[in-house]
């Protein structure tokens, strides 16, 4: 339960801070389809911020199953949504990342496997109460 709160608690508030880079500081910045990227990475994040959260207080006997639950949520939330701050905002910090750009529909795979894998974590936690 621990882990789930501390990595749903983080990208809960990276997602907060980011939202508030964007409507702020980086909507003078960036063209419209880049903000509307960048809102895109804050908005999934937070679902799956908010995932984390549910599932870390609903969980009651941490096992495989769970762990390799918050894996696959984590790698999927840093390879979407992280790849998606980089590839929108490249431009205005002088990076080259575009080789980012096939990073991202494999982090959205990870989470559309987290949210397939999810009844199966429950699941396997009703049949060992």
């Amino acid at each position: 339960m621990k882990s789930f709160v501390i990595w749903g608690s983080f990208f809960g508030v990276t997602a907060v801070l980011f939202g508030a880079l964007g409507a702020h500081t980086l909507k003078t910045q960036l063209t419209p389809d880049q903000l509307q990227s960048f809102e895109t990475g804050v908005r999934y994040q937070m679902y799956h911020a908010l995932l984390l959260l549910i599932v870390g207080f609903f969980q009651t006997k941490p096992g495989k199953a769970y762990t390799s639950f918050l894996g696959i949520v984590c790698s999927g939330i840093f390879l979407f949504s992280w790849s998606i701050f980089l590839l929108s905002t490249q431009s205005i910090f002088g990076l080259q990342v575009s080789f980012l750009g096939p990073i991202t529909p494999i982090g959205g795979l990870l989470l559309v496997a987290a949210w397939l894998y999810l009844p199966f974590v429950v699941s396997v936690k009703k049949i060992n109460n």
